[in-house]
């Protein structure tokens, strides 16, 4: 190294994120219906288009099937149906996010995906709270504004390993 390139080297300041940088957590956002819905980008193991999956007899409805992933039999939920959206409609835009959660290997059928985001920690809202029991937030991380579309902030883990999909686990094993 030359003597200016050392000394190039030494005025160089290491940049420390702020606390709101190091609290900024990546969400991969995708939409069912009309809404925008986003998870924790560490959850998702891949995307994938959609195909139609092997039916499992006596399953919720929610459940579509199962298919065959490098050899890992991967259950196949359709997230508009479990949260009692109108009904699916199938295109070429129809993914399925594979999730690695609670250390299983599951797929979620959205509409789309959009793209991953970066979001600090005070961009995101909490949740309001509800009067009603009837409906339930447990599985919503909080609420956060992009480009001015609300997008719903998911807790995928407490959502997949809830106690309705503990039903997953029987219809395939």
């Amino acid at each position: 190294m030359t003597q200016s390139q050392v000394q190039r080297a030494n005025s160089l300041t290491v940049r420390r994120p702020s606390a709101a940088e190091a609290q900024a957590n990546e969400f991969l956002t995708f939409r069912l219906g009309v809404e925008s819905y986003g998870i924790e980008i560490l959850k998702v193991q891949e995307i994938r288009g959609y195909e139609t999956p092997t039916a499992i007899a006596n399953a919720p409805a929610f459940i579509k099937g199962v298919i065959n992933l490098r050899g890992v039999i991967v259950p196949i939920l359709d997230l508009r149906i479990k949260f009692q959206l109108e009904r699916a409609s199938y295109d070429e835009f129809t993914v399925v996010i594979i999730l690695n959660v609670a250390g299983r290997v599951v797929g979620g059928v959205v509409d789309s995906v959009s793209d991953v985001l970066t979001l600090a920690a005070d961009a995101i809202r909490p949740t309001p709270e509800f009067a009603s029991d009837t409906f339930d937030t447990k599985y919503i991380i909080g609420l956060a504004t992009v480009d001015e579309r609300m997008l719903i902030l998911l807790d995928i883990e407490k959502l997949m390993t809830g106690a309705d999909m503990a039903l997953v686990d029987s219809a395939v094993h």
